[in-house]
This record gives structure tokens, sequence and C-alpha cells, in this order.
């Protein structure tokens, strides 16, 4: 089964100026839709707002997209807690086609407090969440990270083993001295769990060094360190006859990966008390 992913990586406007992300996003989502694309999937934060408090809502605008452009969209805001403490979720949001959906998942590692507070764009108290969701689609399941947490393997593999196939992990801007080590962290949550990655950062200027990325198991289907909207065809169907399979001493010459690594041929649950002992 092959479907479309619109991945953009756009010069996005900083605060004050963030509200102007919206329409950008609404000219890519159009362009996304008239390429056919499935899903269209946009960076960390994205359209925002990056702080307390605050100043809009993008997610019925999003959601109106969404049904108007007849596609799936993956988009970042941060979720008020508390306006007076400033306190918020950081959090990645899919809306449906049918205007009506929205999944979220609400960052969940590190504990916090953390770098969003006082930060050149970010600026709030960010509170930690603890649920990690899995989402259907009439494409297939959908897991959703959050930048920094592709450090964080038990995620993407809590994600998989509950059944997500496409695992959207938006980041937030230049990865600097981390970009080696964030890229081959991509690649290896996708070989892992047998599954597509798709991430994408926020760019403040053609200076800025991105990482646009689709992962698969087998392979890097898509990756670009410039600014722009690429659309990237994945095969769901690769990913579950992976998944189905069974490792033997002939799988390496017919596949990339390890298959059946989700399935009962690898995983012991029983020795996971003894992977991390409780006192």
């Amino acid at each position: 089964m092959s479907l479309s992913i619109a991945v953009i990586q756009p010069i996005s406007f900083a605060p004050p100026d963030d509200y102007q992300n919206l329409s950008l996003a609404r000219e890519y989502i159009e362009k996304a839709s008239r390429d056919g694309a499935a899903f269209v999937a946009f960076p960390e934060t994205f359209p925002g707002p990056w702080r307390m408090p605050a100043h809009y809502d993008p997610i019925p605008q999003m959601m109106e997209y969404a049904a108007q452009f007849n596609i799936h969209i993956v988009f970042g805001t941060i979720e008020p807690i508390d306006i007076h403490a400033q306190t918020a979720h950081n959090m990645v949001v899919m809306a449906y086609p049918d205007g009506k959906t929205v999944a979220k998942y609400r960052r969940t590692h590190p504990s916090g407090p953390w770098i969003y507070t006082g930060g050149q764009v970010w600026d709030f108290q960010y509170t930690a969440a603890d649920e990690f969701p899995v989402f259907d689609t009439v494409h297939g399941k959908v897991g959703l990270m959050m930048c920094s947490e592709v450090f964080m393997p038990e995620i993407s593999r809590g994600l998989a083993l509950r059944g997500a196939e496409i695992l959207f992990m938006p980041a937030g801007v230049d990865k600097r001295k981390l970009w080696a080590a964030w890229r081959n962290l991509m690649w290896s949550r996708a070989i892992e769990n047998l599954a597509v990655v798709v991430t994408s950062q926020n760019m403040f200027s053609h200076e800025d060094r991105g990482l646009a990325m689709v992962a698969g198991p087998e392979d890097i289907h898509f990756e670009s360190s410039n600014s722009g909207y690429n659309v990237v065809e994945i095969n769901l169907g690769r990913i579950r006859t992976l998944r189905a399979g069974r490792d033997s001493l002939t799988s390496s010459i017919n596949c990339g990966a390890k298959e059946g690594i989700l399935s009962e041929q690898w995983q012991r649950p029983e020795l996971y008390d003894q992977f991390y002992p409780r006192s």
C-alpha cells in the first residue's frame, strides 16, 4: 500500500510574527493536496504559538484546512495550562480530513523544566505529560513524538508495539553539532521499529541547516538540509510484510532490516524487569 507524505521544512516566522505561519501553512497544505499527498507534516511548534500567553489557537484553522483540502495535517502548537504560571504542554496535533477529529500528543520527555523557558523563540513553562496514544487513520496507524524524544527509544518502541506504522517526529530548530547524531537516530528508530519515521524542522533563514527526513527500515527515502517542500512516497505494505515475517538464516537475502522484531520471536517482556530492576 503506497501513499505520499508532503514534508515541509519552512522558513518560519518567529515571535512576535509567528501568527503569520498560519497563512504560510495554508499555502503548503493546498499544494500538498493538489499533489495527492495523504499527509502533510510540519515541524515542531509550527504554526505556533511559541510563547505564553498564547495569543492564538491554530487548531480550529488547521482543522478547517484539513477538511477543505481533504488531507491529514501534522502540526505543532502549545496547549496552555495556567496563564498566570505560564505553564503549557508542547503538543503535536494531527487534524483529520473530516474537519472534526484531532489527534493530540503532549510531549512526555524530559520531565521538565527544560529549554523552552526564556528561549529565543520558545518562552513558556514546559509541563510534561504521561500518555502515549496511537491513532487510526484510513491509511494506517500513526504515532506522534517530538524532536529530541528521538533520543528516548522507549517512546518509539512503545508506539510501534501498539501498532504505529508511521511515526511523525517534528523537530524544532537547527541541530548544530548534534546534526549527525540526530540524523543517525531518526533512521535508527525506523530500523528498530520497522516503521516509517518522518521529521522536519523550522528554519529562520537560509543560513540555518535543516534536517528533513523520511526514513524507512530498509532505506532513507528522502532527506534534505534545505528549506522547502517535498512529496515522498512510502510503502506501508512493505512495513506490514516485514512486521509479519520471521527472521531466518536467509532473511538478509531479501530484507534490509530484521523481520518480525516486534513479534514474540524477538520480544521477551518477561525479562523487562531484568533490564531495569525496580527498588
